[in-house]
């Protein structure tokens, strides 16, 4: 990944030349350099490096009279389906990016690289090696608001020759562990902790005080990491010129707690001394996918920790969520020890909200055999990059993943709330028969059908595209209807992507406000014969599937069965919750089914009676 191919070199340059140059252009001096006659390989300690080796000084630079080229050195037999973008946007739409990638062939994967540059970079695996290349010779140069797309090959190690694994010493630790802190541009400063990564607390301060919180030669902050037994990532070279800087600090849920208040203490004396005057609030940065469920129904949860702790909260509007930027930031106003105290609770929901997501997640990884996770791409903001199974068996897992990626990155450029899992933690489960086609109804507001299909239809097509699914908006039954039906048919898995891409349009376009979160209604039919079945005895059934998945789940009485002897099952919840309902009760449906075969079939003939 990290090697790089640098050519249209003078046969008068050397090895430091090369190293002076990579001074100069203060990128970190690599690893190492392999000079041959007009070009050269150099290994650069990571990827951040290389992208900024690439931007910097590829056809930019001039050495000996010649421009040099600069890109990822990646042989033939690893050009395979794995491709990275660079130069996009900041400010594009996950959206638009997904419909553009999407017109090249199936996309398997789609993840963001944290890098220095104002730019975002995205690394894209495709389904097959054909369309990859494709994507490389139609993207490479494509113009988004007068940013030219970059793009490569890098290295996909899937189309390497096994290679066996060296043994492990036994007590030792992988450097594939991704549960590691791992070095980055910023200020990192840690002191001995256990290897379990708690969820984080992500804060804004005011550029001016990071010279304080840090102090002289780094003594103030690690007095914090000291006595909070935290580790507290100063995030101070990136967005230069902003007017404030994030710090995530890594700890106990007390952890968090202490250093965030020895912060916040730090930044009242500062602004003391220098005689400023003003209110120093406390700003929390949360993924926009947990917010929701931090404001509660209604805002009850919020009001609660104002009342509570006597502080005054605001949260930043949707309108600021970017393609580098899914958080937002929670403002808490009052005394220090109001604020502190209004951490805890807004870190405690927070938290929950991430820990059921990861809960739902898993169990959906079980629920639809074959579920590939990764192959559901990005998410509009409205909704994450998913989390890794847990184990092979899916269980939920008692702390957060080693792939939860922006809390283990140093960029507030962050990746999606959840790091993308290797395929092989997925658990597959191959049948020789095609996965079953389903049929659902999901109601959405009327005003929001427009954004849906988008102009001239594009939008419903690259949905449909994506997720491998059919998507049919039906006609409205009267002219002042509130809700109108989406057909969706597909796999499960087609099911999965087209329903999340939905929930989140209807997010991101503010269908439903910031103090909301999506909460849509969905029908499937299930046969007559398994609707008892749903229900369970005195009701016991349905009420165990609705505290499990949190959905309201309805099944009408005194329902006429259709002409296939289906009724009726309504479901309604946000998108995880829903999804979760839907496939327990497809779950019982063929529980019932595969019971009915058996009953037709009869015992099997006893050995005595055969002929």
């Amino acid at each position: 990944m990290n090697k790089l191919y640098v050519g249209n070199l003078s046969p008068s340059v050397t090895v430091e030349d090369l190293q002076q140059l990579f001074e100069e252009k203060q990128l970190p001096v690599a690893e190492q350099v392999l000079l041959k006659s007009g070009y050269a390989f150099v290994d650069f300690p990571d990827q951040n490096s290389a992208i900024k080796a690439i931007e910097n000084l590829s056809g930019k630079v001039e050495l000996h009279g010649k421009v040099i080229e600069v890109d990822y050195s990646v042989p033939k037999r690893l050009r395979s389906r794995k491709i990275q973008i660079r130069n996009i946007p900041p400010h594009l739409q996950w959206e638009v990016l997904d419909g553009l990638l999407a017109q090249y062939g199936t996309v398997d994967n789609v993840e963001q690289v944290n890098t220095d540059t104002e730019t975002a970079v995205v690394n894209v695996t495709y389904a097959t090696k054909d369309e990859a290349k494709v994507a490389i010779e139609k993207l490479t140069g494509h113009q988004f608001d007068n940013y030219s797309l970059k793009v490569s090959y890098i290295m996909d190690m899937d189309a390497a020759p096994p290679v066996q694994a060296p043994r492990a010493r036994r007590g030792g630790r992988s450097s594939r562990d991704y549960g590691a802190p791992q070095p980055g541009p910023s200020g990192s400063y840690s002191s001995p902790r256990p290897r379990q990564q708690d969820f984080p607390l992500r804060i804004l301060v005011p550029t001016q005080f990071v010279g304080a919180i840090i102090g002289k030669e780094g003594l103030t902050i690690k007095n914090v990491t000291k006595q909070t037994q935290s580790k507290v990532d100063i995030h101070r070279k990136e967005n230069a010129g902003a007017a404030e800087k994030p710090i995530t600090i890594h700890s106990t849920p007390e952890g968090c707690s202490s250093a965030c208040r020895m912060i916040l203490d730090i930044m009242q004396k500062e602004a003391n001394e220098t005689k400023t005057n003003e209110e120093i609030p406390l700003k929390i940065l949360a993924h926009n996918s947990l917010v929701g469920r931090l404001i509660g129904k209604e805002g009850r949860n919020l009001k609660k920790i104002e009342e509570e702790t006597g502080t005054k909260i605001t949260i930043s509007s949707l309108q600021d969520l970017t393609i580098c930027n899914p958080e937002r930031t929670i403002t808490v106003k009052g005394s220090l020890e109001a604020c502190c105290k209004a951490e805890v609770e807004i870190m405690k929901k927070l938290k929950e909200a991430y820990e059921n997501d990861i809960a739902a997640i898993n169990q959906q990884a079980n629920l639809i055999p074959g579920l590939n996770l990764n192959a559901l791409g990005i998410f509009s903001s409205g909704l994450p990059v998913l989390p890794p199974a847990a184990g092979s068996r899916g269980a939920v897992p008692p702390m957060p993943p080693a792939g939860y990626n922006p809390f283990l990155s140093h960029s507030s450029h962050l990746s999606g709330l959840y790091g993308v899992p290797p395929t092989s933690a997925i658990p597959h489960q191959h049948s020789q028969q095609a996965p079953e086609q389903e049929v659902v109804y999901l109601f959405i507001p009327t005003q929001a059908v427009g954004a849906l299909i988008g102009k001239k239809g594009q939008h419903i097509k690259q949905l449909a595209h994506f997720a491998g699914a059919s998507i049919k908006i039906a006609p409205a039954e009267s002219p002042d209807v509130t809700e109108r039906m989406v057909i969706i048919t597909g796999t499960p898995e087609a099911q999965f992507k087209a329903q999340g891409r939905i929930f989140g349009k209807l997010k991101e376009e503010n269908f439903f406000s910031a103090k909301e979160e999506v909460k849509l209604e969905t029908h499937i039919k299930v046969p007559s014969s398994a609707a008892g079945r749903v229900i369970g005895k005195g009701g016991k059934t349905v009420n165990e599937l609705q505290n499990l998945t949190s959905a309201e789940v309805i099944v009408p009485r005194d329902q006429i069965p259709d002409e296939n002897d289906e009724v009726f099952v309504k479901i309604s919840g946000h998108f995880f919750a829903s999804q979760t309902a839907q496939r327990k009760i497809r779950e019982i449906i063929q529980q019932v089914k595969q019971q009915e075969q058996k009953h037709q079939q009869g015992p099997p003939e006893s050995p005595h009676h055969s002929k």
